[in-house]
């Protein structure tokens, strides 16, 4: 990580801002272009908007590589759809892990929120956003993938690192496995440390994209 991305990582967690001023956001013309960055991140409208999912991703099929488990990125499956928008809008795995849950391959579904979302309405409570993020993918994937064998992992973080119980119980266990696979003290918590930084380092190639020269 450059030291101009780990300075506006450093300014999103200790809110401190980061762009000069409020003003409207020039891509989707919708929202302020915030100074805490916080739009940054999630405009939907702005270049690169899937970078961080997509950084993270691969950081995951990293790791799965490593502990020298099958998996494959960007898996159609035929499946994976939302209920109420058809079938045209089926969708690849984000990640399949083979023979994962009692002989059935895994979808593995990354999403990402802030922990700030929908605080000005309901007020903040911490964890709140990744546990509704994770039960929302829950609802949308979970009955698709049981009726077709297959298992489905939700895994829901938030900018800030945190991860909802499924994403915890599934890297534990990946965890393990390259525990028993490899016995050196620095496979201690690689599994966490690793998918955390690429977190925080897929956050801040979005900040820095679009911070104004003058404040590199």
């Amino acid at each position: 990580m450059s030291a101009v991305e780990y300075r506006s990582i450093l300014k999103y967690r200790l809110m401190i801002p980061m762009f000069p001023n409020d003003e409207t956001c020039p891509f989707c013309r919708k929202a302020c272009l915030d100074k805490y960055g916080e739009h940054a991140l999630h405009c939907r409208e702005l270049p690169g908007f899937k970078y961080r999912h997509d950084f993270v991703r691969d950081a995951l099929m990293d790791i799965l590589r490593r502990a020298g488990i099958s998996a494959k990125k960007e898996a159609p499956v035929n499946f994976l759809t939302d209920p109420s928008e058809g079938r045209s809008t089926l969708r690849p795995a984000d990640v399949l892990v083979f023979g994962w849950e009692g002989g059935k391959h895994a979808c593995v579904d990354l999403t990402g929120v802030s922990p700030l979302a929908g605080f000005r309405e309901n007020g903040f409570v911490a964890g709140q956003a990744v546990l509704k993020a994770e039960s929302k993918k829950v609802e949308k994937h979970a009955k698709a993938c049981e009726d077709n064998q297959h298992a489905f992992v939700p895994l829901a973080f938030d900018t800030f690192g945190s991860l909802a119980p499924e994403a915890v119980r599934f890297l534990s266990r990946v965890q393990r496995v390259v525990h028993s696979n490899f016995s050196t003290p620095q496979g201690r918590g690689f599994v966490f440390s690793r998918l955390g930084f690429s977190i925080q380092k897929g956050m801040a190639a979005q900040f820095v994209a679009r911070l104004p020269a003058i404040l590199m």
